[in-house]
């Protein structure tokens, strides 16, 4: 069996996570003070993106499993809040100039549908799609996102292709997710707990089972191993964890729409863990800030922003092939 431990992290490692989290919990002060506190929603997105990258690289970058569907969860679980929120309403679909008719919901009812309906999702999904490989795998993955992004879209109760706007967003007992910097907070603190769990995870046998179905599953099999129970039960708690990232996605820009399914969403995704790097713990979050902003930035000089993004992308490959966190951090990929 191939080895597949998670070395002890150096002091360049830690130093970096802590100068990260550091950064992350100072950064609504330092945004008031500073004057720029409309980046608060931005950072708040950028966080809510980092939890859905890493639920990604929790089956690409430890699993070795590409998929092109995983926005399907970030839908399923926007979706959920969305029309939760509608039925509480009551008083018909919700538009851009009608949205004070809605009442919020309790987000302890929403969010854990919205992770469960994820799951389930990829628990039936994934029973027909990890029986592929490669190519075969990430093209079932697609097509399994597409039947979804377009089952939303036939939802003409729900906004169809339009979508819907939300009110409000959920209730929280004792906690005001009116106020954008609370729910920063909250973001942040969910990604870290998801980012511990993973840590747990990947230094669990069941991690070491994953990393090795990636190396070589067929000799994890002659072993005994019953690989596919495990990629499955990855893939099911990847499910879950992007669809609660697409339930604080919902809440956090009150609006549900069927782009949110769409293969590109999935795509974004990809380039987040890559460019971040595949199979650590920050590389997703790394990335997913640094192409959030990077998109902000150079929109705010052109509309042509992506043909300066797209360099930038390949030049990023090419100087830092394990992504930008195992260049600055001086750390290779965690196995």
């Amino acid at each position: 069996m191939t080895r597949a431990t998670v070395t002890a992290p150096g002091w360049p490692v830690l130093l970096f996570a802590g100068c990260g989290i550091l950064f992350l919990l100072v950064l609504p002060p330092v945004l008031e003070l500073s004057g720029h506190q409309y980046l608060l929603s931005l950072a708040t997105r950028a966080l809510i993106y980092a939890l859905a990258a890493s639920s990604l690289n929790l089956i690409l970058g430890y699993g070795g499993m590409v998929s092109l569907g995983h926005a399907a969860f970030m839908g399923i679980g926007a979706y959920v809040v969305g029309i939760l929120s509608h039925q509480a309403a009551g008083s018909g679909l919700l538009s851009p100039a009608a949205v004070q008719g809605a009442g919020p919901v309790s987000a302890l009812m929403a969010w854990p549908a919205a992770v469960a309906l994820a799951m389930l999702f990829a628990l039936v999904t994934g029973v027909v799609s990890l029986r592929t490989r490669g190519m075969h795998f990430i093209m079932i993955t697609l097509a399994f996102a597409q039947m979804v992004y377009f089952f939303f879209i036939s939802l003409e109760s729900y906004g169809g292709s339009d979508g819907m706007v939300l009110a409000s967003r959920d209730r929280l007992p004792g906690i005001d997710l009116g106020d954008d910097r609370v729910f920063y907070y909250l973001c942040l603190g969910l990604l870290l707990l998801f980012l511990a769990f993973v840590h747990r995870l990947v230094n669990a046998r069941f991690g070491r089972v994953l990393v090795g179905c990636r190396e070589n599953e067929k000799r994890l099999q002659v072993l005994g191993f019953a690989t596919f129970g495990y990629r499955l039960l990855a893939y099911c708690l990847a499910g879950g964890a992007a669809g609660l990232a697409g339930a604080l996605l919902a809440e956090q820009g009150g609006y549900v729409s069927p782009a949110m399914l769409h293969w590109t969403r999935s795509g974004e995704l990809m380039v987040m863990v890559l460019l971040g790097g595949t199979g650590t713990l920050a590389g997703p979050v790394l990335g997913a800030f640094v192409l959030l902003f990077l998109e902000e930035y150079l929109a705010l000089y052109t509309e042509h922003w992506m043909v300066i993004l797209g360099p930038v992308l390949v030049l990023a490959v090419l100087f830092a092939r394990g992504g930008l966190y195992p260049m600055l951090a001086g750390h290779g990929r965690e196995r």
